[in-house]
């Protein structure tokens, strides 16, 4: 086993791996399948170092998935920066999704919903998402992808709402998660592209 001592940084270290190994799991076995001890024989550390750092499993949940919340965002911001436009980020985050999707277990996305802290967090966090998605959108009328004239306001409500129905009503047990995703992204942003960006999405279909 190996033993950490209790300087900042280690401990700091700790947790991050604690925190990547946990949802890692979570989403390839389902969270109920997942025992304390598995995630401290994955680190190899004792049961007791573990516990000392996050005193049980909702708690070690909740901070993983405020954790995947941060990696996610930093991801994005760097997509942003390098991408060309918004098309070349949409593109690449879904490639991005899918495959994540392929490496997670349906029971991950079921058993979320029985934890009321990380339901609760994922609800705040959709208001300030649908802000920076209409400011994602009017950044591809500037660019020319998508149409002027719409209501971004209501777009980015619209898509919310679909996505909160098909993650409630537990779609994912009667489709894939790709399948899902596909239907949801491409169907709602052909909508909204101008043939600018009706093009691109074309040719990435048919590749």
């Amino acid at each position: 086993m190996q033993d950490y001592k209790n300087s900042s940084t280690n401990r700091l270290v700790l947790r991050e791996r604690i925190l990547n190994t946990a949802m890692s799991s979570f989403a390839q076995h389902g969270i109920k399948a997942v025992k304390m001890d598995d995630i401290a024989q994955q680190l190899g550390i004792s049961k007791r170092t573990l516990y000392e750092i996050y005193n049980n499993k909702e708690l070690l949940l909740y901070e993983g998935v405020k954790n995947y919340k941060r990696q996610k965002d930093e991801m994005i911001a760097r997509i942003m920066q390098v991408s060309p436009n918004v098309m070349d980020v949409i593109l690449k985050l879904y490639q991005i999704k899918i495959e994540e999707f392929k490496n997670s277990n349906h029971l991950f996305y079921r058993e979320l919903e029985k934890y009321p802290k990380v339901k609760a967090f994922f609800e705040e966090d959709r208001e300030a998402y649908n802000q920076q998605f209409i400011k994602f959108l009017l950044r591809g009328v500037e660019e020319g992808y998508f149409c002027k004239s719409l209501d971004f306001e209501l777009i980015a409500k619209l898509f919310s709402a679909l996505s909160h129905f098909a993650w409630s009503t537990q779609l994912y047990e009667e489709y894939s998660m790709e399948h899902i995703l596909h239907n949801l992204i491409f169907v709602t942003l052909r909508g909204i592209c101008t043939q600018k960006g009706i093009e691109i999405l074309d040719e990435f279909m048919s590749k």
